[in-house]
């Protein structure tokens, strides 16, 4: 059973800066499409970064030109940059496949935290 475990999460001010990580404990970061997603209180989860096994990167229209998504293969790793972060960021922020696979998604990790807050 594949696992998440995410980090890197904190407070940050208005315009601060995070990097995210999520570990996988197998190979699959390689094989399909991962995304980085959040939920806020009272909101639901949204997807806000997607990396596909070849590279490619897609970003929701509110993190546009503020986040980036990575990998690292050797560590079955992948970041999510954040800079020029708003309060509107704040959120739980966890990895999973891009989409509902035909089991549905993989369990769940514990998320990390991101408040952005002066």
């Amino acid at each position: 059973q594949v696992q998440f475990v995410e980090s890197g999460g904190g407070l940050v001010q208005p315009g601060g800066s995070l990097r995210l990580s999520c570990a996988a404990s197998g190979s699959i970061v390689n094989i399909i499409a991962m995304g980085w997603y959040r939920q806020a209180p009272g909101k639901q989860r949204e997807l806000v970064a997607t990396i596909t096994s070849h590279g490619t990167t897609n970003y929701a229209d509110s993190v546009k030109g503020r986040f980036t998504i990575s990998r690292d293969s050797a560590k079955n790793t992948i970041y999510l940059q954040m800079n020029s972060l708003k309060p509107e960021d704040t959120a739980v922020y966890n990895c999973n496949a891009d989409r509902q696979l035909s089991f549905g998604y993989f369990n769940w990790g514990q998320g990390t935290q991101v408040t952005v807050s002066s």
